[in-house]
């Protein structure tokens, strides 16, 4: 077993390697140091490939910033640690990471959506007759609208109306119909 002197001797030895830019030294800081620095911020990502992309990040950032190190403001192992954290925060912090965070995969999607298309049909809650109470013109709008899915334009355009008077003709129809639900 190695003592506390004999370890502290050895990072010191180390630090002073890396200092004078040894990459051999880099190696043996990434032996060393390494799969700690991953756990770290693999319970961070989640994710094992992530977690190696932003361990290779944070050695790089810890290379180039070395200067920076001051073994009397703590050990090396600290330092690098909060380097690499901060990379691993950073890249949750990035939009790409929240984009994939929220988007499933595509077949997942589809198989969701396909299972719950066919259940789904307005007359089981009586939507139709609650339309049934709009006027003419209102009903032909819900009905182009939300069951033939029209949008707003196509629908102003097969009905000959501005598109401002589709929307405001469906917001007062929708107010309507939830007043009739109450």
């Amino acid at each position: 077993m190695i003592s506390p002197a004999a370890s502290r001797a050895s990072e010191q030895e180390l630090v002073q390697r890396l200092y004078a830019r040894d990459e051999a030294a880099m190696t043996l800081f990434y032996d060393g140091y390494g799969r700690a620095l991953y756990n770290t911020i693999w319970r961070i990502v989640k994710s094992e490939e992530l977690a190696e992309d932003v361990l290779q990040e944070g050695m790089v950032k810890i290379w180039f910033s070395f200067a920076s190190y001051d073994p009397d403001r703590g050990r090396l192992f600290t330092w690098a640690l909060n380097i690499c954290r901060n990379v691993a925060i950073d890249h949750i912090r990035t939009r790409r990471h929240q984009a994939a965070a929220r988007t499933e995969e595509l077949h997942q999607s589809a198989a969701r959506h396909q299972a719950a298309a066919p259940t789904f049909q307005p007359e089981h809650i009586g939507l139709r007759e609650l339309v049934a109470r709009l006027s003419p013109p209102d009903q032909q709008l819900i009905d182009l609208l939300y069951f033939n899915g029209f949008t707003q334009a196509e629908a102003a355009e097969a009905l000959n109306l501005p598109l401002g008077t589709v929307k405001t003709r469906i917001r007062r129809a929708i107010c309507e119909l939830a007043q009739a639900t109450r």
